[in-house]
């Protein structure tokens, strides 16, 4: 007889259920159904190295939320994988809810827009920026389901208070892993050619930014994080070709 996955009640409408290693998708996905006909949540905690647990987890119906850091188990604190479904999801069978089950652990990507902004000597508007010694591009991260596009236009009204349309993409850029951060998506839009008296018209969101101004080529790779500056010669090679690929500024 297999033996039955446990199924408890860790606070009020909240089940938790756990099963033995080799047990059948069918028979968790059956618990973790009849639990929900007496709570709204029904949630399992996994093991980040046990690769088998997690696919019996998603293939249940149940949706990974994330991860839960410090957990004791056993007396020591470890960390474990979020796995939950509720009362409301939309079943798997159906095309909605499917989607919505693969969406909880594909892997996904974050996304950073900028704007190259010019002036008729060719030079480039970059930020000096209150969190980082680095100068940069106008810009920011990307919202969650929010247009690269548009979210450009939003960063550089609200760190510098310019209205500029967001002209065609320039250069994709690949960021890999660095200091704390995950790996993302750097997309630099161009933002045109302007008078350089637009810099008076600045006005800075001081939280981020404390000067902006027109920089010379020069001037940026001084300025600028090497990979940065790469970024940005690129982003003026595609200025007069089709939008590049780099990964950190490299070709």
């Amino acid at each position: 007889m297999t033996e039955q996955p446990t199924v408890s009640t860790v606070a009020d409408g909240i089940a938790r259920i756990s099963w033995e290693p080799g047990l059948p998708v069918d028979v968790v996905r059956h618990e973790v159904a009849t639990a929900l006909v007496t709570h709204h949540r029904v949630e399992a905690l996994v093991d980040p190295a046990d690769e088998e647990a997690q696919r019996v987890a998603t293939w249940s119906g149940m949706r990974r939320e994330g991860v839960m850091r410090g957990v004791v188990v056993g007396g020591e604190p470890v960390d474990r994988i979020v796995y939950a479904r509720i009362v409301s999801d939309v079943p798997v069978h159906e095309p909605e809810g499917f989607r919505a089950l693969l969406n909880s652990f594909l892997p996904r990507k974050r996304a950073i827009s900028q704007m190259l902004i010019r002036d008729h000597d060719a030079r480039v508007l970059l930020c000096q920026l209150t969190y980082k010694q680095d100068w940069d591009l106008p810009g920011g991260v990307v919202e969650v389901g929010e247009s690269p596009q548009l979210a450009v236009v939003r960063e550089v009204e609200e760190e510098l208070g310019l209205e500029l349309p967001a002209g065609p993409l320039l250069v994709t850029d690949w960021l890999p892993p660095w200091g704390g951060w995950d790996d993302a998506l750097c997309l630099v839009f161009d933002g045109g050619v302007h008078d350089a008296e637009i810099e008076e018209s600045i006005v800075k969101q001081a939280r981020e930014i404390r000067s902006a101004r027109f920089c010379t080529l020069d001037e940026v790779r001084e300025r600028a994080a090497d990979f940065t500056a790469r970024r940005v010669e690129a982003a003026l090679a595609g200025l007069s070709g089709p939008p590049g690929y780099t990964e950190s500024g490299r070709s």
